[in-house]
Order: C-alpha cells, then sequence, then structure tokens
C-alpha cells in the first residue's frame, strides 16, 4: 500500500525535484556556501518527521534554509509522507538504527548510524569532540551535560558563517560547540583547533563524515596525518568513496559529478577499494599509523566488483588504549 501510494505521487515527488535542486545549487555558486551539506540534514530531518531519530534542530535548521525550496520541498517529501501516514510503513532507507547491509544509494541515512554508533562506542571514555567538515550536522545538540564532553566544529569560514546565522534564525542556542573556521585544503586547522581550547594531549573523537570525497588527496592525507599525532586513544571516523565510483561512467555518477561540480565541491578523492575492501581501507590508516578498528561497506561487494563507498574508524595508538566503555548517554533517544 505504501509502494501504491508513493507511486501515485510521484510526479509531484519529481516535480519538487526539480524544482529544488536548481535552487540550491544555483544558490551555492552563487554564494560559495556547500551544498553537499544539506544531504545529512536532509536525511535527518526526515528521521524526525518519520520518529525514528528524533533531530528537533535538524527541523528547525531545514525551515529557515534560504537555499531549500519550500514549495519544491514539500512536493518532493509528499509521497513518503503521504504514504507514512496512511500506512505507518517507513522505508528502510529512513529507519533507525540501520537494518542490514546499506546500498549505496542508502549511504546518506545508513552512515549516520554508523557514526552514531562509533560516537556510544567511543564517547564515554573521552572528554572531547571534534566534527571535522562539520556543515550542518547537530549532534552537539544531542549531547548533555552527563557526557561531560566538550565539541568542537571545524568548517569553511563562509559555511560556517553560513550555519550560526541559521542557527540563529532558526531559535537554537549557538554555544553548545567551539566554532572554529579553517580551509582544509589551506590551513593548518590542527593548529587553529589548539588555539581555540583544544588539548592534543588528551584522546578524542574526530568525526569527519561525507568530507574525504570533496577534498584533494593532499588534504585527506594531510587531515589523517595531524589525527595521528594526537593523543594515543583518539579515534577518527570517516567515510569514503571508491576511486573507482569517482571515475564510474554510470548515469547516476555523471550526474553527481556535474551536479557537484556545478556547486563548486567536485568529488575529487577516492580510496583503492580492490576486494577485501576491509584489508585496503587497513593498508590506508596504517600508512598514517592509526589502527583500523571498524570498516563497513556501502554497496555489495564481490570477489571482483569492489564496494563503491566504506565507512572506517581507526584509532591513534593501540587498540584499546582509549579506556572506553560501551554504552553512554548518546543512544539514541
Amino acid at each position: 500500500m505504501f509502494r501504491l501510494v508513493q507511486a501515485a505521487l510521484l510526479p509531484a515527488g519529481t516535480a519538487g525535484y526539480l524544482v529544488a535542486v536548481p535552487k540550491l545549487l544555483l544558490y551555492s555558486r552563487r554564494t560559495a556556501v556547500s551544498a553537499t551539506l544539506l544531504a545529512s540534514l536532509y536525511t535527518r530531518y526526515m528521521q524526525h518527521l518519520l520518529g525514528t531519530r528524533p533531530d528537533q534542530p535538524a527541523a528547525r535548521l531545514m525551515m529557515v534554509m534560504p537555499n531549500v525550496s519550500r514549495v519544491g520541498f514539500r512536493l518532493e517529501t509528499g509521497p513518503t509522507m503521504a504514504g507514512h501516514r496512511l500506512t505507518g510503513y517507513v522505508p528502510r532507507i529512513y529507519r533507525y538504527p540501520y537494518e542490514g547491509e546499506p546500498p549505496m544509494r542508502h549511504q546518506q541515512t545508513a552512515r549516520t548510524s554508523f557514526y552514531d554508533a562509533a560516537l556510544r562506542r567511543h564517547l564515554p571514555g573521552l572528554d572531547q569532540l571534534v566534527i571535522l567538515g562539520a556543515g550542518f550536522d547537530t549532534r552537539a545538540y544531542r549531547l548533555t551535560p552527563e557526557d561531560q564532553v566538550r565539541c568542537f566544529e571545524i568548517d569553511r569560514p563562509r559555511t560556517q558563517a553560513f550555519k550560526l546565522r541559521m542557527l540563529k534564525n532558526a531559535g537554537l542556542a549557538t554555544d553548545r560547540a567551539t566554532y572554529v573556521a579553517a580551509d582544509f585544503h589551506a590551513e593548518d586547522w590542527l593548529e587553529k583547533l589548539v588555539a581555540a581550547g583544544f588539548d592534543p594531549a588528551r584522546p578524542a573523537f574526530f568525526l569527519w563524515e561525507a568530507a574525504t570525497m570533496y577534498l584533494d588527496r593532499a588534504a585527506v592525507e594531510g587531515t589523517l596525518q595531524r589525527i595521528a599525532r594526537t593523543a594515543p586513544g583518539s579515534v577518527v571516523a570517516f567515510d569514503y568513496f571508491s576511486a573507482g565510483i569517482i571515475t564510474s561512467r554510470s548515469p547516476f555518477m555523471r550526474y553527481a559529478r556535474a551536479a557537484t561540480r556545478f556547486a563548486g565541491e567536485p568529488l575529487t578523492f577516492g580510496i583503492d577499494n580492490t576486494p577485501p575492501a576491509r584489508e585496503r581501507a587497513a593498508e590506508f590508516v596504517t600508512a598514517f599509523g592509526l589502527t583500523l578498528e571498524e570498516h563497513r561497506n556501502f554497496g555489495r561487494e564481490t570477489r571482483r566488483r569492489p564496494a563503491p563507498a566504506g565507512f572506517v574508524t581507526a584509532l591513534v595508538g593501540r587498540p584499546g588504549a582509549s579506556g572506553r566503555r560501551m554504552g553512554g548517554s548518546m543512544a539514541p533517544r
């Protein structure tokens, strides 16, 4: 029944997409404010509406974003929301925690579950959270005083100024994180982070979501090298595209490359994902003095066909050095 409702409303959803996407891309091209940062915010907004992962700050931000077409957005989300209200069904892509192995088309939502789970594992043993390329991440608002964690957010100056303006427009507090403006391509972000109060002698969790594919190799490697110089027991979590998917000639990837290039955020970096991908990921992080802890594929991997993307957590120093304990108040709520 849910699929029938979606199919019936598909023309309206398609029209909404065709209205919303040009406005988003044109705004980014004109202002140099990231367009790709909206992907995570959008999926978490949908999870909030569907009741699977409450995120009131994300919902409030979506309502004030000048790069979001209100009409297009309502039309685009209409088929899913109407189907849900009539049947109670939640599509797998928006379930939380995410169930099973995610195909590539579910990457944006599945990674939310993976990052949240990594935070639940590690954060109780740490008191510093650094969100690299933070965009419109709202995890700072999910922290409680019991977590006793200081949160830092790093992003490009223009994008960060835009976020702070939107937080104020949405009536959200701007003191939940320490905001550090830095360009990963041109500046030493760790130096700026330390100047803002970060203590490199204490372990930290570095959350680096949906960023590596938009950076060049020097910026990616430089970031991991800096993290590897922080205190033993620190953790970095990041997702990546494979080198093959970056250059894929599939219609979807051709469109993705054209759209991100138009917005000024071309897809540039990918990791060798020759099967088995976990071994390639371990080799990649080991080169920077890190130890692979977890690896998840986005998309199917076979002996001959690599997965198109992946998710990684890696440790600074030996495994288990962080003194972390399981559980903690970052659990879904």
